[in-house]
């Protein structure tokens, strides 16, 4: 009996614990029903891909625009690499889960265009009078198509050159002009390599497809039929051209120089690039604006950074743009729309535009923003931050420096870096080029098709 007993009051007890937590869980529920109620704000579920001190200062916008108002409560949530993000956005378009605001990365436009899953901007810019004039021109032509802004830019960078001062002054060599050529650099780089006694590497390109594109942006010349995409559904490549045969020659003979270091491929390629251009074993490298935060953190080597490079003979033509811009879910209410496009407009206050650039490394792309004491105090303490801005500012948008509208761009990036490094390896640059031309325009077309986009040649 006892025994029994025992056992009744364990149950008892049990059943009392259930009941409390079956209550508590209510009382904890209601609470947050009743705060949701009391604020009366719409939810804003924003999915980004930003990591690391970028998402820190992201967190730090979302919750200065919240504090801002009390009709939007913007809730950002991490999704992963740009590759994945663009997955789970198409795959969960209609549902409840999806996001109400989404950053996706610029080759993904196209892809994002053609599943018209989005409200295109544009829609608010008009009924809002929203003034666009601020914002760079050539930040808003990547995500533009036809007249119409899709989706707004947003954590844009430049590829630029950057330069080790400190070496170039210890031989005596002169820096690089503001926008210099091919051979300008291929001569700094043989004089370093020289003078250090073959000690210091004069340069390094990384093998990636998106400089690749930028060589060809600066020297105009169209990667794909249809205008770069901009006029139509692109049907044809054309990566075999004079200019990608120009650039990819240049990059061997500074290799055969002995004057190159080769850092590869990947994840690792660029952090490996950086660490070798900051302990001094190579003087020039070439990549995204987005690095100057990590190259300023300590003032050796003295940084000098120029605009990308073009070939000799064509004046450059201006770079495209990098990065990712700001979508809006067509599947939201258009009160949650509306939310939507408050955070964007917040976010491309000229203050927060300077936040973003000093936090990140990121540019501010609305001009206003120049004018903040924030950017101002900046470029006092690190002159060099403002060349990307220039170069920005300077590039006239048109139809090759405007990026490319066009499905498949990941794997035509993989196919670009293939041939950057059969290029490297010392291998026939025209034979490369047209064996992955092949390739690049037998998967558009493979993409066409399943688009019913096909369109005989």
């Amino acid at each position: 009996m006892k025994r029994v007993n025992h056992v009744y009051k364990n149950y008892l007890l049990l059943i009392g614990l259930l009941i409390v937590i079956i209550f508590g869980g209510f009382v904890i529920s209601s609470a947050n029903r009743q705060v949701s109620a009391q604020t009366g704000r719409t939810k804003i579920v924003f999915w980004h891909e930003m990591g690391g001190p970028a998402e820190v200062a992201l967190n730090q916008m979302v919750k200065n625009f919240n504090q801002s108002q009390s009709k939007y409560e913007v809730i950002p949530q991490y999704q992963g690499s740009y590759d994945e993000a663009v997955q789970k956005i198409i795959q969960t378009h209609g549902s409840s889960s999806s996001p109400a605001l989404f950053q996706s990365f610029d080759i993904s436009t196209a892809q994002i265009m053609h599943t018209h899953y989005a409200t295109p901007v544009q829609k608010f810019i008009n009924q809002q009078y929203y003034d666009m004039s601020q914002i760079a021109p050539a930040a808003k032509a990547f995500f533009s198509n036809k007249g119409q802004q899709l989706s707004m830019p947003f954590n844009i960078s430049q590829p630029v050159m950057y330069y080790n001062a400190s070496v170039l002054k210890k031989y005596h060599i002169n820096l690089p002009s503001k926008s210099p050529s091919y051979s300008e650099i291929t001569e700094i780089a043989k004089e370093v390599y020289q003078r250090s006694h073959h000690q210091i590497k004069g340069m390094t390109m990384e093998i990636n497809g998106w400089l690749m594109e930028e060589a060809l942006a600066n020297a105009k010349t169209l990667l794909v039929n249809q205008h770069d995409g901009h006029k139509g559904t692109p049907t044809n490549i054309h990566l075999n051209n004079p200019t990608t045969q120009k650039y990819l020659k240049w990059l061997q003979t500074n290799i055969k120089n002995g004057d190159f270091m080769n850092y590869g491929s990947g994840s690792n390629a660029a952090a490996n690039e950086i660490a070798g251009f900051m302990s001094g074993k190579v003087a020039l490298f070439f990549n995204t604006s987005a690095y100057i935060s990590q190259l300023t953190v300590t003032k050796k080597p003295q940084l000098g950074i120029t605009y990308f490079p073009h070939p000799d003979g064509v004046k450059n033509n201006g770079v495209s743009i990098g990065g990712a811009s700001l979508w809006i879910g067509n599947d939201k209410s258009k009160q949650v729309q509306n939310g939507a496009f408050a955070f964007i407009k917040y976010a491309l206050k000229p203050q927060s535009q300077a936040n973003w650039q000093r936090a990140t490394g990121y540019l501010a792309i609305n001009h206003q923003a120049e004018k903040t004491a924030t950017l101002k105090k900046l470029y006092a303490k690190i002159p060099e931050a403002k060349v990307p801005a220039e170069q920005l500012a300077a590039a006239k948008p048109n139809d090759a420096n405007s990026g490319l509208l066009m499905e498949g761009m990941q794997y035509t990036r993989q196919l670009e870096q293939t041939a950057m490094e059969t290029s490297y390896e010392g291998k026939n640059v025209v034979k490369t080029l047209k064996s992955v031309n092949q390739q690049m325009n037998s998967n558009l077309k493979r993409i066409n098709r399943a688009n019913n986009n096909f369109k005989p040649q």
